[in-house]
């Protein structure tokens, strides 16, 4: 029988975030399992780094830091504000990162069980040129993964 302890949540505050709340919840208030909320900040590139003066690039971090924690803080509140009430032990992290192998290092770091994500439903042309974090972290997680579709 597979045990969960920890799950983790990874979002990006869409549509198919707010799709996977439910399932999340359920499984953390099933199992007892500690719900841990990740958002990953992708970085810009070393290539367009280069281009952008250091003062501009430490600005636009914390900036982005910020509106980050505050989206966090908002999707915690509209979601989970009743998570202790309800015997959902919850936790969150904003982070930098390249997206997918982040969030496999993070469930690593966590001993996560399973990895909850929604997914955007990306289709054709556009998921050809621009990929899917879902499904990178699908293919490369040596754990299992949710994925739910927007």
């Amino acid at each position: 029988m597979a045990t969960y302890n920890t799950l983790l949540f990874a979002t990006d505050f869409s549509e198919g975030a707010e799709k996977a709340v439910e399932h999340a919840r359920t499984l953390a208030t099933l199992t007892g399992a500690r719900l841990h909320l990740l958002h990953v900040i992708t970085e810009l590139s070393d290539q367009r780094r280069k281009r952008i003066p250091a003062d501009v690039i430490d600005t636009f971090i914390h900036e982005v830091t910020e509106v980050a924690n505050t989206d966090m803080e908002a999707f915690c509140q509209r979601h989970f504000a009743d998570a202790e009430s309800q015997g959902i032990q919850l936790t969150h992290e904003v982070m930098f990162g390249s997206g997918y192998t982040d969030i496999i290092e993070a469930s690593k770091q966590l001993g996560a069980d399973m990895i909850i994500l929604g997914t955007h439903g990306k289709t054709g042309i556009e998921k050809i040129l621009v990929g899917s974090t879902a499904e990178r972290v699908v293919r490369h997680s040596p754990i299992p993964v949710l994925t739910v579709r927007s």
